[in-house]
């Protein structure tokens, strides 16, 4: 289970993005408390990013028990292709498709190259590469058209849930009323003691499109909890990008039992 816990939390840190255009977002208004859950979930699909290529600088601090470090990562992303992520000098890299999970450390020369599994096996649900991009953009993790959903007011957000929740699995929505962009995800299993939170705390403005600035993610399974803040400080789009990535010769594989 640590061997689970330290593999899925590095993947994690790995997936924490000079614009034209960058500006804080105000996240102040008032929730109109006539929508309905289909037109909050419409709003939502309306603010979605589009672009080709991102780029950008994010700095990640990492928190696991009495442990704590931080890191400055480079992002590359093509969209619904690829998410590329290399530490300071390429010590630590990571390649993600929607097919495959890869990375390597070069400080204890050791290398993961596999599927989904682990970080599903570690969140309790299916995981893949479209619900990481979106979990990156402040989007929903899953489809909000395959289920009914009630709304309700939470503080300054609006709620959804599915109208029937599942009794091991229960899902929450939080959106944000300026942008309709997430302001929180949660994910929990009562049997099994696990939790996934992700608080979008501060959002930007990047060539007229919302991406998040501030994330907090808070991974929880019985008693070990792992917590990631990313702060993305700069981005650019839709740039010629190059994601170079080979394991290097003589790494020992890490196999996840």
């Amino acid at each position: 289970m640590k061997n689970l816990l330290r593999i899925a939390s590095l993947t994690l840190v790995l997936l924490s993005f000079g614009c034209k255009s960058t500006k804080n977002i105000t996240t102040s208004n008032a929730v109109n408390k006539k929508l309905t859950s289909k037109q909050i979930i419409k709003e939502h699909t309306k603010s979605e990013t589009n672009f080709k290529t991102l780029q950008a600088r994010v700095k990640v601090e990492y928190i696991q028990g009495e442990m704590s470090q931080g890191h400055t990562i480079n992002l590359r992303m093509e969209k619904d292709k690829t998410i590329w992520l290399s530490a300071t000098l390429g010590i630590v890299r990571a390649k993600i498709t929607p097919s495959k999970v890869s990375f390597y450390n070069k400080l204890d020369n050791t290398y993961f190259d596999g599927d989904f599994s682990l970080i599903s096996d570690l969140l309790g649900t299916e995981l893949n590469f479209d619900n990481l991009q979106s979990l990156l953009l402040g989007e929903s993790l899953f489809n909000l058209y395959s289920d009914n959903y009630v709304v309700g007011i939470h503080d300054k957000s609006y709620v959804l849930h599915p109208k029937q929740q599942n009794e091991l699995f229960k899902i929450f929505f939080l959106m944000n009323p300026a942008h309709f962009k997430m302001d929180s995800q949660q994910l929990f299993q009562s049997l099994k003691n696990r939790k996934l939170r992700i608080d979008y705390k501060d959002y930007q403005e990047i060539d007229k499109q919302i991406f998040p600035q501030k994330i907090k993610i808070t991974a929880l399974e019985e008693v070990y909890e792992t917590i990631i803040n990313m702060e993305f400080k700069s981005i650019s789009l839709d740039t010629d990008l190059r994601f170079p990535f080979r394991i290097p010769s003589g790494f020992k594989e890490i196999v996840i039992k």
